[in-house]
């Protein structure tokens, strides 16, 4: 079997060099990115005639490819809309839904700011824009740089309905395509503040502690907070496919469901089902 890999900031492609028994299309969720490459190349390995081609771009895109039958799976970090369910039954098709595994969003910061600890309301303050200095939230006199993703990802809803309870960004907030975008962003600038899934945390960024409880405690984002419940921000990561395209999606999404699939979830930081 031979196997290319074809990086960019937005996709992956697998492909293999010989007659494709599945060919399954993924796009969507940048938080499910890493999840779906890895859990296709494993695929691939365990099916030699396998052909998967994974694309990001946001839960949005993934969803409106769905509904435009140019993909065969759509990874989301949020639930499909009661709009775009519609959107699939008027065209005589039917969506499955299928939980892959979970994910804690995690608030970071650059590494040097001395802030570790921040509540839904001072973070709602932040993304908002009520709260425009770090000297207001225990840091130094700096001006507070939020980033946030773009309008298309299931994590800008996500962070919006949970932690600013459905309140709107501030007007100018910088938005940004990708969640390696966010990383770079906030490593190199030392008043920003952004929210990631938990598998892209690195030494370049700062995890926050965060309280739901009006500061009375601060729980910080992992695997095992997530597991136990005491993290607050946590979502599914889910996967849709039509009954359409149940022939080719399925056995990729049951891949992921596997004992193989869901050492995988939990090898990349991802909290699994089960």
């Amino acid at each position: 079997m031979k196997i290319n890999i074809f990086f960019s900031t937005c996709f992956c492609i697998f492909s293999i060099a010989s007659t494709s028994i599945f060919g399954q299309r993924i796009a969507g969720s940048d938080t499910c990115l890493p999840l779906s490459q890895k859990a296709a190349e494993s695929f691939m390995r365990a099916y030699p005639s396998a052909s998967v081609t994974v694309t990001g771009g946001g839960s949005g895109v993934g969803i409106s490819s769905l509904v435009e039958g140019t993909t065969d799976i759509a990874q989301s970090s949020r639930r499909i809309r009661f709009d775009e369910r519609q959107r699939i039954q008027a065209s005589g098709n039917t969506v499955r839904e299928v939980i892959a595994a979970y994910d804690a969003l995690a608030v970071v910061v650059h590494p040097q700011n001395r802030v570790t600890n921040l509540t839904r309301e001072q973070l709602e303050g932040i993304f908002t824009g009520r709260i425009r200095n770090w000297r207001e939230v225990g840091g130094e006199d700096m001006q507070i740089v939020p980033y946030a993703r773009e309008t298309s990802s299931g994590t800008y809803e996500f962070f919006k309905e949970s932690v600013l309870r459905n309140r709107n960004y501030m007007n100018g907030i910088m938005s940004m395509p990708a969640t390696g975008a966010i990383i770079q962003s906030v490593s190199q600038t030392r008043g920003a503040i952004a929210y990631v899934g938990l598998a892209y945390i690195n030494r370049n960024v700062k995890p926050i502690s965060v309280s739901y409880d009006q500061g009375q405690t601060f729980v910080t984002p992992s695997t095992a907070s997530a597991k136990n419940n005491s993290y607050p921000i946590v979502r599914p990561l889910l996967y849709y496919y039509t009954v359409r395209s149940e022939a080719r999606a399925k056995p990729f999404v049951d891949y992921l469901l596997s004992a193989d699939g869901q050492k995988i979830v939990a090898e990349l930081g991802y909290i699994p089902v089960n």
